[in-house]
Order: structure tokens, then C-alpha cells, then sequence
């Protein structure tokens, strides 16, 4: 006996409008910004420049000390934030009820807050905290 095939894998687009449909939309674009984002990190790392160059001071001296690379790793974080931030909160709201899904739904912002700031941080300092030579 064999079962049809159906289209039941991902979450079913929204009706109507607002805040649900919006985050809906924002999770397709960025897991597509993800995608392009972590294969040119890969293939810039790994492929165009040698790996075995590579350690913190090399990060510091060459790659991090242009705002375009600093710019780069921000928003790969901030993507990867807001990705699995919004994944768990559907699963979240989909898993409880009541003020158990309030309760865990603030907390993942307030987490989700906190690590924005300390990411924010550590990619905007991060030559002052690495000691030199």
C-alpha cells in the first residue's frame, strides 16, 4: 500500500494580513539571505584564502578592521538571530496555550534581545577585547 505524496512539509502561508503574514514573509527572505550569506562567508574563508593564515590576529589586522567585513559578520548574525528567533516562537505557539505560551514568548524576546546586544557588541569592539601580539 502506498501513501500519496503531498505538499505537507512547512508552515501554510497566513490568511488575511498583519504581523503573522509579515514574519512569514520575513522568514523566506531570510533563509534566502542565509543561504547567500553563509556560502560566500564559506567560499571567501575557506576557498579564496588560505586557511592556515588564519587565526585572531589575522581577523583583527586584515579582516575586521574594514567595515565592510564587520558590516558582513553583523548582519550573518543578526540573520541567524532573527531566523531561529521566529522559528521558535511558531514552535512555541504552536506546542502551548495560555500564559505558558506568554510566559515562553517573552522570554525567547527578552533572549533574543540580550543576544543582539552582546552580538552587537562583540562585532563592533572586538579589537579592543583581543589582547595584541
Amino acid at each position: 500500500m502506498s501513501a500519496r505524496y503531498t505538499r505537507g512539509s512547512g508552515r501554510v502561508k497566513p490568511g488575511g494580513g498583519g504581523l503573522e503574514l509579515a514574519v512569514w514573509y520575513l522568514m523566506r527572505l531570510s533563509g534566502l539571505g542565509l543561504f547567500v550569506l553563509v556560502i560566500s562567508h564559506y567560499l571567501i574563508l575557506h576557498v579564496i584564502t588560505a586557511p592556515d593564515k588564519e587565526n585572531a590576529d589575522w581577523i583583527v589586522q586584515m579582516r575586521w578592521s574594514s567595515v565592510f567585513w564587520r558590516a558582513m559578520d553583523w548582519l550573518l548574525l543578526m540573520l541567524v538571530l532573527f531566523h531561529s528567533f521566529m522559528g521558535m516562537r511558531t514552535v512555541v505557539g504552536d506546542y502551548s496555550r495560555g500564559g505558558v505560551r506568554v510566559a515562553l514568548t517573552m522570554a525567547l524576546y527578552a533572549l533574543a534581545f540580550f543576544l543582539f546586544a552582546i552580538g552587537t557588541i562583540v562585532v563592533m569592539t572586538l579589537p579592543n577585547v583581543v589582547p595584541p601580539g
